[in-house]
């Protein structure tokens, strides 16, 4: 198409002025051609009714002379630069424009028959081998007592009308020439509107194709190629962001099962040869199962992220106490809290809320958000857990009064295995996927959550749940 397309149509351009060429050249040639006949034919054949019923008529009933209708069709002939003939049903001519009047020597027609013209009033040709060139020969009868007495007869050559057309068709030429130069505008609209987008189309399509996603290109147009460029640019942004996305996702998987790993080979080498002494076996034994306890920590939530995303993932959606589920998940965490002297205020909307949703899944929502406010919350400080509904809606609010999330990374929290330089230190078995499965959970139950952070001073993540319908009798 790059190499082709704009040939076309510069081949279509050609074509088309070929054949307006063609079409002026044979059906225009003709039908001005046929125009002017008839044209001309009329014309001449009202100059000879005119003679026929005022010159001739008189000239017959001997009520004026041959001289005088000579000189009146000599000055009509230079007029109409045409041959004017009186001539006898015979074919005898009695007067003859363009010869003088000459009495004694008479000039007959051979066959003359003045049916030739059939059901028109004019003939083409040589007028009974009268001229050497085509004539148009118009015929007009001179009656008189409803008798035929003779017939004035208008010869108009044809290289004249031939001569008049011609200039016509180079009229029509020029026009036409006008007509394709200023048609060249289409084709530089095309080049500047079409031809050269789609050029920078292709390409970019060519650089995407063989991988290079980060290819930049634009298009200035509102139109749809415009809209198509955009579209094409946007798509392999999104698959350049979803491929980083996947490098950075095995990198920190990489990272994360890497880290434990290592460790707890290195703690069975140095029991195996003795490095460690077996008295201490049992206590490098608890650090390499709270290793593997890391380990099956990162792998479920990765397959439980995997099936968050997975399309068409069902939920068990059923008609709960938002309240009851709070305060279970808040009671698990009591002994964390009285280790780090923390507090958790709950401030619920009435004693039973209910909800739709999926029990479980909302349950590890709120495990993820509790343990993460716990996680980065100073000691001797209180994490409130608020429930409030407005608008057929239930708003779960957990907040705490920890280190809270700097600016910047705001938007990033949400990335999988993401960590915040703040939260790196306190985050040690952290596998960075608790807040992507809380995000995934909530928008399969096609609700919203948010976040809102001040560094230093703490966080609250707010997030949805549809309230259950009540039947009203």
């Amino acid at each position: 198409m790059r190499k082709t397309l704009y040939l076309k149509f510069i081949l279509a351009y050609v074509i088309f002025g070929l054949f307006g060429f063609a079409v002026v050249a044979t059906f225009v040639d003709n039908m001005t051609m046929e125009h002017l006949k008839r044209e001309r034919a009329d014309a001449l054949y009202k100059e000879a009714t005119l003679i026929a019923n005022t010159y001739a008529a008189d000239l017959y009933d001997n009520e004026t002379s041959l001289d005088t209708v000579k000189k009146q069709l000599d000055a009509l002939d230079t007029y109409l630069s045409a041959t004017l003939w009186i001539i006898n049903p015979s074919g005898r001519m009695i007067l003859d424009s363009r010869n003088p009047l000459d009495l004694e020597h008479e000039t007959v027609i051979s066959d003359f028959d003045p049916t030739i013209t059939g059901s028109s009033h004019y003939t083409i040709g040589n007028f009974f081998d009268s001229f050497e060139d085509e004539q148009m020969s118009v015929f007009a009868p001179i009656t008189s007592n409803y008798k035929v007495r003779g017939y004035v007869v208008i010869h108009y050559p044809m290289s004249n009308l031939e001569e008049s057309c011609n200039n016509l068709l180079n009229i029509s030429y020029l026009m036409l020439v006008i007509l394709f130069l200023l048609s060249m505008i289409i084709l530089i609209f095309f080049t500047e509107m079409v031809y050269l987008p789609l050029r920078k189309i292709t390409e970019a399509t060519e650089q995407y194709a063989a991988g290079n996603m980060h290819y930049e290109f634009q298009v200035d147009s509102e139109d749809e190629i415009g809209y198509l460029a955009a579209s094409l640019s946007y798509m392999a942004s999104e698959i350049a962001r979803a491929e980083d996305d996947q490098k950075k996702f095995v990198a920190n998987v990489s990272h994360d099962f890497r880290s434990p790993l290592t460790s707890i080979k290195g703690y069975l080498e140095a029991m195996i040869d003795g490095t460690i002494p077996e008295e201490l076996h049992e206590k490098y034994l608890n650090i390499v199962l709270n290793e593997t306890e890391r380990l099956t920590k990162l792998t479920n939530s990765l397959l439980t992220l995997n099936n968050l995303n997975t399309k068409g993932m069902l939920l068990d959606k059923t008609s709960f106490d938002i309240n009851r589920i709070i305060r279970n998940v808040a009671a698990s965490f009591e002994g964390t809290c009285r280790r780090k002297t923390i507090a958790i205020e709950l401030i619920l909307t009435g004693d039973e809320l209910l909800v739709i949703a999926d029990i479980g899944k909302i349950q590890q929502v709120l495990y993820n958000l509790l343990d993460n406010a716990i996680k980065f919350s100073h000691q001797d400080s209180v994490i409130k857990i608020e429930t409030t509904e407005k608008h057929n809606k239930i708003f779960v609010s957990v907040k705490d009064s920890g280190i809270g999330i700097p600016k910047d990374d705001l938007k990033l929290i949400w990335d999988r295995f993401y960590k915040s330089d703040l939260s790196r230190g306190k985050d040690k078995k952290g596998t960075g996927l608790g807040l992507s499965i809380t995000r995934e959970i909530i928008h399969a139950h096609g609700e919203h959550i948010n976040v809102i952070s001040t560094e230093g001073v703490g966080t609250e993540f707010i997030f949805s749940l549809p309230v259950t319908e009540t039947d009203e009798d």
